[in-house]
């Protein structure tokens, strides 16, 4: 089995700066049956074994035994974790992780909201965030930037990859929703492909990695649109993808 990815990008590795591996996964190459074929990273309804084949062919593709593949227990909430190692019992119910390890990838698991994958090549520190609509309002993307600050990283030294989630045009929300979100994020607030309310959460989240000095790739492409993505708004029952992070070893591979 070999997992397919949507994106991927290596940084290479150079003098005074190390090598970071980034990617979104597809929804292929895994052995989930429908309605979460194929390559479903989480959530609760799949087959644990499914789900646990699946992340072994990822890890796998990152160079790394499955147990230093970590994923959080996410709740759209604001905490941050740091990881130095495998988890020791269940996953930190946390949405953001941080690491200056190099035997470790972190994943944001997705569906719909937007994950967030950063890393600071010099001081060698990585994070993944997973920031819905919740999250992008309480700033979780602040918190975790905070996080890699203390772990050594310089925003200004930072990268930081958005990757794909559920489209302004796609994401009507009612008025008032719409103008919380736009009073944290003013670019955040949109319109639907219909012309009502509705909020683009990346472009909320860039507005706030902008705001702190970090540069930006933001991935192209809309859940909800692309069906070699999970997206919970068009399916209802679905799988997820990850945006994953990794450290690479030494000089870079």
């Amino acid at each position: 089995m070999t997992a397919v990815f949507f994106w991927t990008h290596d940084v290479a590795a150079a003098p005074g700066r190390r090598g970071i591996r980034f990617a979104i996964t597809a929804r292929y190459g895994g052995r989930s049956e429908p309605p979460f074929d194929t390559l479903n990273l989480g959530g609760r309804l799949d087959d644990p074994a499914a789900i646990e084949a699946n992340r072994i062919a990822v890890a796998s593709a990152f160079d790394l035994p499955r147990e230093r593949l970590l994923f959080m227990d996410q709740c759209h909430s604001v905490d941050v974790a740091r990881a130095d190692g495998p988890w020791e019992g269940p996953a930190p119910r946390v949405d953001a992780l941080v690491t200056t390890r190099d035997d470790v990838a972190l994943a944001a698991l997705s569906a719909d909201c937007v994950p967030v994958l950063l890393a600071d090549p010099v001081a060698g520190v990585v994070g993944a965030v997973h920031a819905g609509r919740p999250g992008m309002v309480a700033r979780v993307v602040d918190r975790a930037i905070d996080a890699l600050v203390e772990a050594g990283a310089d925003p200004h030294e930072t990268i930081a990859v958005v990757g794909p989630s559920v489209c302004g045009r796609c994401y009507e929300v009612p008025e008032g929703m719409r103008a919380d979100a736009a009073s944290v994020s003013p670019p955040s607030a949109t319109v639907s492909w219909t012309g009502t309310p509705a909020i683009d959460v990346a472009a909320g989240v860039v507005d706030q990695l902008s705001a702190r000095g970090i540069r930006v790739t933001w991935v192209p492409g809309c859940t909800r649109e692309s069906h070699d993505l999970y997206s919970y708004r068009r399916d209802g029952s679905t799988g997820r993808f990850a945006g994953i992070v990794r450290l690479l070893p030494g000089g870079g591979s």
